[in-house]
């Protein structure tokens, strides 16, 4: 029983020392910190992870031994286990179609064109010799651009969404060197599927509707129902920002004096709400000038 006692409490110390010795770890600033960046294209999620190595007085792209990424060298695209971009949904990258999931990125800088490879298999790593070609879903040549100002540490940065919310840039940008790789995604038949359902359970859905139709040039008799519907009922009436959402079909259905009568009507609502009216004097009033 003794005995016992006494490996109990040899093992319990043991434990404790490795209790303090993990308590006590060193932690200093990495040399190439984790960094991440993302946003929402339309209806997909685009995450970019990776390690941002700095230039250190270093030559970081160029021809020849001198320089750290000689061009055609493929890179990891940054540091330590190189840089993962993950879509939420289906994507088109460089003109290549490209399902939902996780990629890591290679890149092979040139003095025009820079070579982009998105690879399935992120547990490559950092072994860019390792690449095997059946893996490779984006392989593409893109130019790359001179920055007038020189950018000290790797960066990434999803830059240029479209107006229309279809398109958008994944920018790498180190020294002197911008590289912009282009995303392109759908979701229309998504949202039409959407409306298709929810419109039917909830009408506070029709406004949305409307506005989608109108935005991307459907059939916009269509999206003039669901506003008209929508505003007929109850206070929705004196939702300014509804009423010139109806002024806007008008317009782009051609019909002017309608528009001007409703693009009116919202701006005297405006005018009339107690909280303000969030930028919609000036819109009426822009709307209004354009069709007379």
């Amino acid at each position: 029983m003794k005995k016992m006692k006494l490996i109990t409490l040899a093992i319990a110390g043991l434990l404790f020392i490795g209790a303090q010795t993990t308590m006590a770890q060193i932690v200093t600033p990495q040399p190439s910190p984790a960094g991440s960046v993302s946003s929402t294209v339309g209806l997909t999620d685009i995450e970019i992870s990776y390690f941002r190595p700095q230039m250190k007085g270093r030559k970081i792209f160029g021809e020849g031994a001198d320089y750290l990424l000689p061009y055609g060298q493929r890179w990891r695209a940054g540091a330590n286990s190189g840089t993962i971009i993950t879509f939420s949904s289906d994507v088109q990258v460089a003109g290549t179609n490209v399902p939902a999931g996780e990629y890591i990125l290679f890149l092979a800088p040139g003095a025009k064109e820079w070579e982009v490879i998105l690879y399935s298999d992120k547990s490559i790593g950092a072994n860019v010799g390792g690449i095997e070609d059946d893996k490779i879903v984006v392989k593409a040549s893109i130019a790359a651009t001179k920055l007038t100002e020189t950018v000290k540490t790797l960066t990434y940065q999803i830059t240029d969404l479209g107006a229309d919310s279809q398109t958008a840039n994944i920018q790498m940008s180190w020294e002197n060197t911008a590289l912009n790789i282009p995303v392109a995604v759908s979701f229309d038949e998504q949202v039409m599927a959407a409306i298709s359902k929810n419109t039917v359970v909830d009408p506070a859905n029709l406004m949305t509707a409307a506005r989608y139709y109108l935005s991307t040039g459907k059939d916009l008799d269509q999206a003039l129902t669901w506003a008209n519907t929508y505003l007929e009922t109850g206070e929705n009436s004196k939702q300014f920002w509804n009423v010139h959402v109806k002024a806007q079909i008008l317009a782009k259905k051609g019909d002017k004096k309608g528009a001007i009568k409703t693009a009116k009507q919202s701006l005297e609502l405006a005018k009339a709400s107690p909280n303000g009216d969030f930028g919609y004097i000036k819109r009426n009033e822009a709307l209004i000038a354009s069709l007379k």
